[in-house]
């Protein structure tokens, strides 16, 4: 008798894993159902959703109960929360609620965030002017009396992944100083998901770098002697979590396009840093950054043979086409590196933004 009435008081409870997402594959949603009354299903339609930089982006979720075809039962308000969870799984970052005719977004998502309302079941979020903090994975909750359910959809964003390491040379950038070190450079740090993405497309790097979840990691696509040996397989080596504040890595950063014209600045005489700064300003631009240089060159297929200056002080040129002289065995972005800001003559590559 007592096994039967816990049966009913626990009511029925089962765990499913997310289809399709490595990274999150220790995750389990919790369905609970109520003994009496209809079951509230919460549905992504799509599990990942891909967009850019400035763009905008509806994240799709419905809600429906089984055996009915109506939103809601009329007897609890519908509450519905967005949230984006973090490498953390511990944490989610408050995105957007709402309940009846209150609304509420959070952070850096106000004034961007609303729900599309395109039915009285849907709770697909629209995301508008999206920034590269928008990249990751967002849980759709929807809560109706004691009923709740949930649903995660994935946001990628197209972009490039580029290695970043500053003129104090290899191995000099702790986790915080990684992260300013990507802003810097109109980025933002990478995630392990992007940088497996790239290292599928081919990018190969043999120092390790920091990720956005704190791991240290680099690229192989080509095993040798220096990059953990030839025998080796391909993959992302991985050297586990570290220190933030005291251990010292590379950086992998992550940009995606911009709004705005990236150029050689046509010059009658090559340039010290400091006049290429004063160049770009008054034709109305800025130097560029490096990660500009990098959205232009995968993105736009930015081609050019002319080593110049960038914001960094590095310098650097694209090539999209290989040819003799100009990267002849692969298309790059080429590092010359960081030559002496006051003797040194390069060009400049210049951004002019778009109002």
């Amino acid at each position: 008798m007592k096994s039967l009435l816990f049966l009913v008081l626990i009511s029925v409870c089962w765990a499913e894993p997310h289809p399709d997402n490595s990274s999150l594959e220790h995750e389990r949603i919790i369905h609970i159902q109520a003994e009496n009354g209809p079951r509230l299903l919460v549905v992504a339609e799509q599990a990942k959703i891909f967009s850019h930089r400035g763009g905008n982006v509806t994240l799709p979720c419905k809600f429906y109960h089984e055996h009915t075809s109506t939103a809601g039962s009329g007897t609890h308000k519908i509450r519905i929360k967005w949230t984006k969870l973090t490498s953390d799984y511990l944490k989610e970052v408050d995105v957007f609620v709402a309940m009846g005719h209150h609304r509420k977004s959070y952070g850096n998502y106000q004034g961007r965030v609303f729900l599309r309302e395109s039915s009285e079941n849907d709770a697909s979020l629209i995301i508008t002017n999206i920034i590269l903090e928008d990249y990751g994975r967002y849980k759709c909750e929807v809560i109706e009396g004691l009923e709740d359910d949930t649903a995660v959809v994935a946001l990628n964003l197209e972009g490039v992944v580029f290695p970043y390491s500053p003129r104090l040379g290899r191995y000099n950038l702790n986790f915080h100083e990684a992260q300013r070190a990507c802003l810097d450079q109109d980025s933002v740090i990478a995630s392990f998901d992007q940088l497996y993405d790239a290292w599928r497309s081919g990018l190969d790097w043999c120092n390790a770098g920091w990720l956005s979840d704190g791991s240290v990691q680099y690229p192989i696509t080509k095993p040798r002697e220096p990059c953990g040996g030839k025998n080796t397989v391909p993959g992302v080596r991985n050297y586990g979590f570290w220190d933030k504040d005291k251990s010292r890595y590379d950086v992998f950063c992550f940009t995606s396009n911009f709004n705005g014209r990236f150029y050689y600045l046509i010059h009658p005489t090559k340039l010290t840093y400091d006049e290429a700064v004063q160049a770009c300003l008054k034709d109305g631009a800025q130097i560029a950054k490096v990660g500009q240089i990098f959205a232009a060159w995968k993105l736009l297929g930015y081609d050019r043979c002319d080593a110049g200056w960038l914001a960094d002080g590095s310098v650097r040129y694209p090539i999209s086409r290989p040819r003799k002289r100009c990267s002849p065995n692969e298309a790059a972005v080429r590092f010359v590196g960081f030559p002496d800001k006051k003797h040194k003559l390069y060009g400049v590559y210049c951004f002019r933004a778009y109002n």
